[in-house]
C-alpha cells in the first residue's frame, strides 16, 4: 500500500480545521443559555435538523456492518435494518408536531410532563443516568473501535489509540464550545463530505481491475446476492448463504419489531437524539419535514453506495475470513483510492465518526444536566453556570466512554441484539404514552424491567433465539405492563389536564381527560394521518428498490419504482397542504 501523501493530509487537516472552525464561530451563541446549547434556540430550519439526524446515524461503524450483511446474505441482509421504516414514518406523521409542540429540553422531561408523582421523578432521573451515561457510552465506544479499525487499515504509520484519544478530544473541544449550533451545521458538512467520498468509492470500487477482469459484479458473484428481498420459507434454509427466514422470524422483524422494540436512533415514537432534532426545529412543520428528509434519506440516499462496495469487496478480496468480511470495505478503500482521494475518503469517515460523536456527545450530556443535575442537585443555578457544567459534563463523558472503548467494550458480543431483545415490548408504551390517559410511570417503568425478565429466562432456560424470541418478550412485556397500569393509580388529573392542554394531542383514548377540556381543540384527521403513514412506507421502499433496479441494469422495473415512490410523496404532499399544514404552525 502506497503511503498517504501531502495531499490526502491536506484534505485530512482541512477538514479538521473547518470543523474547529465552527466550533469557534458558534461558542458565543451556545453560550447563553441551555436551550441554546441543547436545542440551537429552537430556530434549526428542516433541512439542517433532518441532516443532523441522517449524519448521525452515519456512523464510521455503519457501512462496515453493512458490508457484513452483504457478505454473509446478499443485499436482502439489509432487511435487517430495513424494517424500521414502518418505525421512521410513524414518527414521521404521528410524533414529530408533538416533539415540537411539548416546548421541553430533552425528551426525558416528558416523563414528568406526562406523569406525575414520585416514581415519574424516579424514571426520569434513572434513565437519564442509564441512557446518557452507560448506553451512551457503549455506543460510542463501538463507534470508536470502528474508527479505530479505519485507521489500523488505512494509516498504519499512526498509533490507532492515541489517534481515537486525539479524535475525541477534538470532537469534545468543539462540541462543548458550540453546543447543539456548531454540531449541526458541521453535521450538515460531513454528511455531504461522506455521502460525496462513499458515492466516489463506490465508483471507483466497480471500474477496479478485480471486478473489471471479472465481467462486472453480477457475473462475478452469485445471483442470489442480488435479491433485494429474503426468501421466506418454513425452514428459513435456503442454500448457498442466501437470506432466508422462516415466515416467524420474518415477521418478527417486519410486524413487530419496529414498534415494539427500543433501539437506539429508531426508538418508537421518536426519542433520543432524533427527538432533540425534532425539538430543535424552528416550528411543527419544520419537524416533519426534517424527520420526513431524515427518513428518506436515511434509507433510499446513503445506502448503495455501501452495498457496491460491499459487493466489489467480495470479488477483490474473496479470501477473507469470514470474521473479517467487514473490513472489506477498508480494504477496497486503500486499494482503489488514488492519491488526494484516499485523503478525501479518510476524511469522509472522520465525517461520519464524529458527526456521530458529537451528537451522542451533546444528547448525553443533556440528559445528564437537564434531567438529573437540574432537577435534582442544583435547581437554582444561572444560565451560564448550567452552561459551563454541560461544557465539563462533556468532556466527563468522553473521558467515560473512552475507558469504555478500550478496557470493557472488547469483552462484549451481539451487544445491538441483546439491546434490541431487551428493549423488545417498551415501544408500545413508548407509542401510547401520547395517546392513552391511563398509562403511568409504573407503565414505564414496568416495560424497561419485563423485557430484561423475558430475556434472562428465554437465554438460560430454552433454546428460543432471536429473532423469534421477540413474539415471546414482547407478549411478556405488554402483559405485564397492561396488568401493572390497572393496579396503579393513574397520574393525577390535574397533571393530565395539564398535559393535554400543551399537547392538544387528541384522540379517542384521551375522551376522560379532554370532555373536562371543552375549550382546547385536540387533534383530529388520525385516518388521514395513518393514510400519509402507509403512503411515506410506499414511497421509501418505491425509492429504494428502484434505485437499486437501476444500478444493476434493470432501468424499466427501476423507473416504475421511482414513479410509484414519486406519486406516494405527491399525495402526501397534497394531503398536508390540503388540511394548509393547520396542525402544523
Amino acid at each position: 500500500m502506497n503511503a498517504l501523501n501531502i495531499l490526502d493530509y491536506s484534505f485530512i487537516f482541512g477538514y479538521l480545521l473547518l470543523t474547529l472552525f465552527i466550533g469557534l464561530w458558534f461558542s458565543k451563541r451556545a453560550s447563553e443559555n441551555v436551550g441554546e446549547f441543547f436545542l440551537s434556540g429552537r430556530k434549526l430550519p428542516w433541512w439542517i435538523a433532518g441532516t443532523g439526524m441522517v449524519a448521525t446515524t452515519f456512523a464510521a461503524d455503519t457501512p462496515l456492518a453493512v458490508t457484513g450483511f452483504v457478505a454473509k446474505h446478499g443485499i436482502a441482509g439489509n432487511w435487517v435494518w430495513w424494517t424500521f421504516v414502518s418505525g421512521g414514518m410513524l414518527t414521521v406523521f404521528f410524533f414529530a408536531r408533538l416533539w415540537r409542540r411539548a416546548e421541553i429540553l430533552t425528551d426525558l422531561e416528558f416523563i414528568e410532563l406526562r406523569y406525575s408523582g414520585k416514581a415519574a421523578r424516579f424514571l426520569r432521573g434513572f434513565k437519564a443516568i442509564y441512557f446518557g451515561l452507560f448506553i451512551n457510552a457503549v455506543i460510542i465506544g463501538w463507534v470508536n473501535l470502528a474508527m479505530f479499525k479505519i485507521i489500523s487499515i488505512m494509516m498504519p504509520e499512526l498509533n490507532p489509540q492515541l489517534t481515537i484519544i486525539a479524535l475525541v478530544l477534538l470532537t469534545t473541544f468543539y462540541s462543548g464550545l458550540s453546543g447543539l449550533w456548531g454540531v449541526s451545521i458541521t453535521d450538515a458538512v460531513q454528511f455531504v463530505i461522506a455521502i460525496v467520498g462513499c458515492v466516489i468509492l463506490a465508483v471507483l470500487a466497480v471500474r477496479s481491475p478485480a471486478v473489471v477482469d471479472a465481467g462486472g459484479l453480477q457475473a462475478a458473484l452469485p445471483p442470489w446476492m442480488f435479491d433485494f428481498f429474503p426468501a421466506i420459507n418454513s425452514t428459513g434454509q435456503n442454500g448457498a448463504g442466501a437470506f432466508a427466514l422462516p415466515f416467524a422470524s420474518f415477521a418478527a422483524m417486519a410486524f413487530v419489531q419496529w414498534w415494539a422494540s427500543w433501539y437506539p436512533g429508531s426508538e418508537p415514537g421518536g426519542g433520543g437524539y432524533i427527538a432533540q432534532r425534532m425539538m430543535s426545529a424552528k416550528d411543527e412543520k419544520h419537524s416533519l419535514l426534517a424527520t420526513l428528509w431524515f427518513t428518506v434519506a436515511h434509507y433510499c440516499l446513503r445506502p448503495w453506495p455501501w452495498i457496491i462496495v460491499a459487493l466489489a469487496s467480495l470479488v477483490m478480496f474473496p479470501d477473507l475470513p469470514v470474521g473479517q468480511k467487514e473490513d472489506g470495505f477498508v480494504y477496497v478503500m486503500r486499494d482503489v483510492l488514488p492519491p488526494g482521494l484516499k485523503g478525501l475518503l479518510i476524511a469522509a469517515f472522520l465525517a461520519a465518526y464524529m458527526s456521530t460523536l458529537s451528537t451522542h456527545l451533546n444528547w448525553g450530556t443533556s440528559y445528564l444536566i437537564n434531567d438529573f443535575y437540574k432537577r435534582f442537585i442544583k435547581t437554582d443555578g444561572d444560565a451560564r453556570h448550567y452552561v459551563r457544567v454541560s461544557k465539563l459534563t462533556t468532556a466527563l463523558t468522553a473521558a467515560f466512554a473512552l475507558y469504555i472503548t478500550f478496557f470493557v467494550l472488547s469483552t462484549i458480543t451481539g451487544a445491538w441484539e441483546f439491546l434490541i431483545q431487551c428493549g423488545a415490548g417498551t415501544g408500545f408504551v413508548l407509542i401510547l404514552r401520547w395517546f392513552w390517559w391511563r398509562l403511568n410511570a409504573w407503565s414505564e417503568i414496568t416495560s424497561m424491567v419485563a423485557p430484561f425478565l423475558a430475556y434472562g429466562y428465554l437465554s438460560l432456560f430454552t433454546d428460543i433465539a432471536f429473532p423469534s424470541s421477540i413474539f415471546i418478550i414482547v407478549a411478556f412485556t405488554i402483559a405485564s405492563t397492561l396488568a401493572v397500569t390497572f393496579l396503579t393509580k393513574p397520574s393525577d388529573r390535574a397533571h393530565l389536564e395539564a398535559f393535554y392542554r400543551t399537547t392538544r394531542v387528541g384522540g379517542i383514548l384521551w375522551q376522560p381527560v379532554a370532555k373536562n377540556l371543552p375549550e382546547v381543540e385536540g387533534d383530529t384527521g388520525f385516518f388521514r394521518l395513518f393514510l400519509d403513514w402507509a403512503l411515506g412506507i410506499i414511497m421509501v421502499y418505491s425509492i429504494l428498490f428502484g434505485t437499486g433496479r437501476i444500478l444493476f441494469g434493470d432501468p424499466l422495473q427501476g423507473s416504475l419504482f421511482i414513479l410509484a415512490g414519486a406519486l406516494a410523496g405527491i399525495l402526501i404532499f397534497m394531503d398536508l397542504n390540503r388540511r394548509g399544514w393547520s396542525n402544523l404552525n
